[in-house]
């Protein structure tokens, strides 16, 4: 599978406060984002699965949701999250 709990753990670390820090707005952005990434290329390279096309749409509308969480309630935090991941505004 191309995210193991090794590979979690590894996400959680950089951008969370601990390996087991699940629960934070940056870490499960950072999740997300690496899925979306993985979705993406899928996509690509399956254009008739429209499947996981409406996941991949899913799943961004949940990273911006959280990203406009974290927006109101910490400018700073949301803007290291961003400038990390490279994401657009």
């Amino acid at each position: 599978m191309y995210l193991d709990s090794a590979k979690k753990q590894e996400i959680f670390g950089t951008y969370g406060k601990s390996n087991t820090d699940t629960g934070s707005a940056e870490s499960q952005i950072a999740l997300f984002s690496y899925r979306i990434a993985h979705l993406t290329e899928h996509v690509k390279a399956n254009r008739k699965d429209h499947t996981t096309e409406r996941a991949l749409v899913m799943l961004v509308g949940k990273r911006r949701a959280l990203l406009n969480y974290l927006k109101r309630r910490d400018i700073t935090r949301y803007r290291e999250i961003v400038k990390k991941l490279g994401l657009r505004k």
